[in-house]
């Protein structure tokens, strides 16, 4: 593997035809219709790593013949320009002898994958598209839904469902010309044990911020939260890999320099083989000196399982994403995700900061029982009672393949018909209790309001006097602090300098070119990059302060006062809400119960 290729040397010489595999991630459009990419990007594609594993296998086991070399190609958009013209050409060399495969596409980044596919199909090369909207779309509604046709009117292939032992079939059926119009592989999902591992070279993954790659150690989630397409794509029944199998793939990129990883899971503590993975990640680190340098996504009671939390941290877990989603359980309940329990944040984030590692939560804006009012409460809660790091917000989005969105379509409501606002940051359909324009000012509010210049400064001061890394909280807060009000898109889609060009509007929006675009873009960047530089010069000079005061390794605050039998009474999280009196009243109840039934001793 190099460069982004795969050739098949020992059969190279004789060989009389090249496949040409290109795989792309679309990113999608910003509001002013430019395709977002940065010079370095925050987030790596688990699913281009993913599928160019599989390609990378199917390469290597000739699965067109002895006869033909399989050339892959990957493309990652959020980093990397797809310069169309090159690769017509290329294809054109080649006698259209390939397939453009467009990789994970999510609803938000559809319409930018169509308009990458249209020229393309115009010059007569075969394309598929994957991905969470075609295969949502398919699962959850009659299969012609959510703009799938513009697929079928433009012969682009779909498929639904994940590649692995799949991938070689449709290969081989575009090497002969007979591409199917639809792949669909629902009712089937494979197993994880064994398969390639997902990997990208290191070329690639130099393109994202920390030189850090990706992969899922399961798939498929057992619970049932209204607004999620996982379970609806990746199933309920969880697969996954075995600790074998991380260690193949841990190996793989630490021998081209790669050792930090995001596993993708959407909940690794519900992996049934998280004790094993996590057992051999520690030897790695400890036996063979790995330095690993992790970031999982779990649940809000994972701090219950048994030695979960500081077999995380051998392993090299830094930093770890929960899905806090909201402080109201009224809210928590109308979304099915009754798994969530209020009563239970505080001893969690406790329990991650006392190994020292950086939790970020997700928070979602826009369910039944928010307001304007109420959200600006929650927020100032969280900021003075829960010791969480970094907070992402998101706007509740019917996301189609969805149980929200399949039941708002069979019901007829209306809904934003324009695919690529479907990205968590905009307002895509009604809300009882405020209009389209509160929800979106208190969206973009809410950032402003948790990365207050005071509220940062409180950060670092808990991060220093539980032994949290600073350094690593500083960059994150940068990022999550200024993405939003300077470039306008969820910083888990910024990244470092972002770049644009004319061509790369969107279809049907005026075309600016010359003087008129480049003096904007650069004056904006200058102006941009000058408030980040002044938002890291002021967190550095609050370390300083922190580092240099006596009094701050012995730092005190509500959030990180232990958890006690009277926060019931005095904390305004367990109490300003009637959802909140309710659940610490169940647990009051479930702990009386308990004590009645138990055995004298």
């Amino acid at each position: 593997m190099n460069g982004g290729m795969v050739d098949v040397h020992t059969i190279a010489a004789a060989a009389q035809r090249r496949f040409q595999l290109v795989l792309i991630k679309p990113s999608h459009y910003d509001d002013d219709g430019y395709v977002i990419r940065w010079w370095r990007a925050m987030i790596p594609s688990n699913s281009l790593a993913a599928v160019y594993g599989i390609a990378a296998d199917c390469a290597e086991r000739s699965v067109l013949g002895s006869d033909v070399v399989i050339d892959v190609t990957v493309i990652d958009e959020t980093n990397t320009y797809v310069d169309v013209p090159a690769l017509v050409a290329r294809l054109e060399q080649h006698s259209r002898f390939g397939l453009v495969a467009l990789i994970g596409v999510q609803s938000n980044q559809y319409p930018r994958a169509l308009d990458i596919a249209r020229p393309f199909r115009n010059a007569g090369v075969q394309v598929a598209i994957g991905g969470f909207h075609v295969s949502g779309c398919l699962s959850m509604l009659d299969g012609r839904a959510v703009e799938l046709d513009a697929c079928r009117d433009m012969g682009i292939s779909m498929f639904a469902g994940e590649a692995e032992g799949r991938l070689e079939t449709v290969l081989i059926d575009a090497a002969n010309g007979r591409l199917a119009p639809l792949y669909n592989f629902m009712k089937d999902l494979p197993g994880m044990e064994g398969q390639p591992a997902p990997f990208l070279p290191k070329v690639h993954v130099e393109r994202t911020l920390g030189l850090s790659t990706s992969f899922d150690a399961g798939r498929g989630c057992p619970y049932q939260c209204s607004f999620c397409t996982i379970i609806n794509v990746q199933g309920r029944k969880s697969r996954f890999r075995t600790a074998d199998d991380v260690e193949h793939l841990v190996r793989l990129n630490w021998a081209q320099g790669v050792h930090k990883f995001f596993i993708t899971d959407d909940n690794f503590a519900r992996n049934k083989e998280w004790e094993s993975i996590f057992d051999r990640l520690i030897e790695l680190r400890e036996v063979h000196r790995i330095p690993l340098g992790l970031m999982i996504q779990v649940d809000t009671l994972c701090h219950k399982i048994p030695n979960f939390i500081e077999k995380a941290h051998r392993a090299g877990v830094t930093r770890v994403f929960i899905g806090l989603e909201n402080v109201n359980p009224d809210n928590l309940a109308a979304a099915k995700k009754r798994q969530n329990k209020i009563t239970e944040y505080r001893a969690m984030l406790l329990a991650w900061k006392a190994q020292g590692i950086i939790t970020l939560a997700g928070y979602i804006l826009g369910f039944p029982a928010d307001t304007p009012a109420t959200i600006r409460r929650d927020i100032a809660i969280i900021q003075d009672e829960l010791p969480v790091d970094i907070v992402e917000f998101f706007c509740l989005t019917p996301l189609p393949g969805s149980e929200d969105h399949q039941k708002l379509w069979k019901a007829g409501v209306a809904m934003d018909a324009d695919l690529n606002k479907y990205d968590v940051e905009h307002v895509c359909t009604a809300h009882s209790r405020m209009s389209q324009e509160q929800w979106e000012a208190i969206y973009r509010e809410a950032w402003s309001l948790y990365y207050s210049p005071a509220h940062m400064k409180t950060l670092l001061r808990r991060a220093f006097a539980t032994g949290v890394p600073v350094n690593s909280l500083i960059k994150l807060l940068v990022n999550f602090a200024t993405t939003v009000p300077l470039e306008n898109v969820h910083p888990l889609q910024g990244g470092v300098l972002r770049l644009k060009t004319p061509s790369e509007r969107r279809p049907g929006l005026p075309h600016v070119a010359g003087v008129a675009f480049w003096i904007p873009y650069v004056w904006g960047t200058l102006a941009k990059h000058a408030v980040i530089a002044g938002t890291i010069l002021r967190l550095i000079g609050c370390k300083i302060a922190i580092v240099c005061d006596s009094k701050s390794e012995r730092y005190f605050d509500k959030a990180l006062t232990p958890v006690h039998d009277d926060d019931e009474a005095t904390l305004d999280l367990l109490t300003r809400t009637t959802g909140a009196r309710e659940a610490v009243a169940h647990v009051r109840k479930v702990a009386e119960l308990t004590m009645a039934t138990k055995p004298a001793s």
